[in-house]
């Protein structure tokens, strides 16, 4: 029984994996730790040019939990700023081209 159990969970652990949760966005990223799940979001939204009161009111997050996301998005980038990240994250082919 725990058997079948382990192989249903890894199986499905592995068609989790396969499927890309974030349609427009690759399913792998070249970096040394990726960008999460909601971190794609919020840098997407930089991308399309919503401030961050207009990101924190999209996600229904508060503007600090923005500014979090932000400073975790640009450290795992290596960058100082929004457009950078954007750049960046274009050439890494993390974002979809314009």
């Amino acid at each position: 029984y725990i058997d079948k159990l382990l192989a249903a969970f890894k199986d499905e652990v592995q068609r989790s994996r396969d499927k890309n949760p974030l349609p427009g966005f690759p399913a792998s990223q070249p970096l040394v730790e990726p960008l999460s799940l909601r971190e794609l979001e919020v840098l997407g939204l930089i991308a399309e040019g919503l401030s961050n009161p207009e990101i924190g009111d999209r996600l229904f997050i508060a503007l600090d939990t923005v500014k979090g996301h932000n400073r975790k998005i640009f450290g795992k980038l290596g960058v100082e700023n929004r457009a950078r990240a954007i750049i960046k994250a274009r050439d890494l082919n993390i974002l979809p081209p314009q």
